[in-house]
């Protein structure tokens, strides 16, 4: 029985575009997600994904909490690891265009079990990650309704639960009104079409890099350099024992920023769809990996810059730290429109990655076979996309961002690790596979990748370990009274 929860799934080749080889369509005339995503939609899909809470709202969080200034250093430290974990991704993308990212390239390298827990990391990734973005552009959706006189009241507009000391407390709200909402009309794009879907991203991704750009050009004006001193803060131990500052807290910051990367990986579960999966996957993740870490470190210099770090614990830091310079008030309202529209592009990207997963599984026999239904106009896997919105919504009135953005990052940092050492595995078991993008030094980057991407997911897992636990046990007796006993895989074997 042993051997058997570890079994692989066997790799075909994939069709090459280029060569006019099929790639569309599906055995036995199943309908199937259909092929329409370019190169630049790709790169567009992962920018629209990566620059949103981090900028907009995890800058500030991390900085006030764990690194000071040196959260710069942070961005640095997690964009290192992510660059690579993202040429591993680059490799199995190519490798392997289908919907389902970290969890497929498991399936086929590591065996069943491995992959069924990495598909339901996943999905504390993706499900929490459109929470956790929901609940920052309610904040700077409100900040914006503020300035018309029309700010919705706190018991509408905050998360009636909150997570002190390890244990959930009620704060006196009743529900995050707009986070609930937000995601309620994406979850009904999504919907409708990756085509549409793709395009409504594109437009947002261009309002919001142009948005960044405004506020680096005239923000960097205003930068004191005193706001920098000291660039990493004394370490302070408080009252439950807990740390913060020192560089102890700044590797804590890298972990809290790692959630501002999971864009590269959506990038990856939007294979199927890709028109030429074998060459443009690579240049997706990775460009949109470089362009964006560029953007982060120098957001983040210019934000720590213009005002004392403590100053920016908020749910909408950027719009705070221009709030102490009137000459800037004008930008702040253009930066609440396009953090609004840059954290709408965010849930849009983590919608569509969350019930492709949900497919694959589901297409594996270890889902229910309603998840792997594709609307018959639409092309979509619809009814996955409506369950997650559903409760993605929930837990966006629900909960306060800094606690679903830990667990996001617990789920992103395992499936990262995962995938760094298949691209290994997968080199030593089936070496004649074509690899169209190969991980240049592979035996070095594969464990570097591994190793920090498991070091940054210990940070957090030090405090919500229990949780950690509890969601893996929700899941392992999924698998095992369903899960196990439906695989398509075994039942051929």
């Amino acid at each position: 029985m042993l051997r058997s929860l570890f079994i692989t799934k066997p790799i075909a080749p994939a069709g090459h575009v280029d060569a006019g080889e099929p790639v569309e369509g599906g055995l036995e005339g199943e309908i199937t997600l259909k092929r329409t995503l370019t190169a630049k939609q790709l790169f567009l899909l992962g920018v629209g994904a990566i620059i949103g809470a981090g900028i907009f709202v995890m800058t500030g969080t991390a900085a006030a909490n764990y690194a000071g200034p040196a959260v710069i250093l942070s961005f640095v430290i997690a964009g290192t690891a992510c660059a690579f974990a993202g040429l591993c991704y680059a490799e199995f993308a190519a490798m392997l265009p289908v919907s389902g990212s970290a969890y497929s390239y498991a399936y086929t390298t590591l065996g069943e079990f491995v992959a069924w827990f990495i598909g339901w990391t996943l999905v504390l990734e993706y499900l929490l990650a459109a929470s956790t973005v929901a609940v920052g552009w309610s904040g700077y959706m409100n900040s914006f309704l503020g300035t018309l006189g029309m700010a919705i009241p706190d018991v509408l507009s905050s998360a009636p639960l909150d997570m002190i000391q390890g244990s959930i407390r009620m704060t006196g709200a009743l529900i995050n009104l707009p986070a609930v909402l937000i995601v309620a009309a994406i979850t009904g794009l999504v919907y409708v079409g990756i085509s549409q879907s793709a395009w409504v991203n594109a437009i947002i991704v261009t309002i919001k890099v142009v948005v960044i750009l405004l506020f680096l050009a005239f923000g960097l004006q205003y930068v004191n350099p005193e706001n920098w001193v000291p660039f990493i803060p004394d370490r302070v131990i408080d009252a439950d024992g807990t740390s913060h500052y020192g560089i102890q807290g700044v590797i804590r910051a890298s972990a809290v920023v790692f959630f501002a990367y999971i864009g590269f990986d959506a990038v990856s579960t939007a294979a199927g769809e890709a028109k030429n999966p074998q060459r443009d996957m690579p240049i997706g993740i990775l460009g949109s990996l470089v362009f964006c870490t560029i953007l982060y470190i120098a957001m983040s210099a210019a934000l720590t810059g213009m005002m004392p770090y403590t100053e920016l614990g908020t749910s909408k830091p950027v719009a705070t730290a221009l709030q102490n310079y009137p000459d800037l008030l004008w930008l702040k309202t253009v930066v609440e429109l396009g953090a609004i529209a840059g954290l709408s592009s965010v849930i849009l990207v983590m919608l569509m990655g969350q019930p492709r997963i949900f497919y694959s599984m589901a297409k594996d026999g270890l889902m229910p076979s309603m998840f792997g239904k594709v609307h018959p106009k639409h092309r979509t896997p619809y009814i996955g996309t409506v369950i997650v919105g559903v409760v993605a919504a929930s837990m966006a009135g629900l909960f306060p961002i800094s606690f679903l953005g830990d667990l996001v990052s617990m789920g992103t940092l395992l499936a990262f690790a995962t995938v760094c050492v298949g691209v290994l595995i997968l080199r030593r078991t089936r070496p004649d596979l074509r690899r169209p993008f190969r991980v240049p030094a592979a035996i070095i980057v594969c464990p570097l990748g591994a190793v920090a991407c498991l070091y940054l997911f210990w940070q957090p897992f030090m405090e919500h370990w229990h949780l950690m636990l509890g969601w893996t046990a929700i899941g392992m007796s999924i698998y095992a009274f369903y899960g196990y006993h439906h695989s398509r895989l075994r039942q051929r074997s």
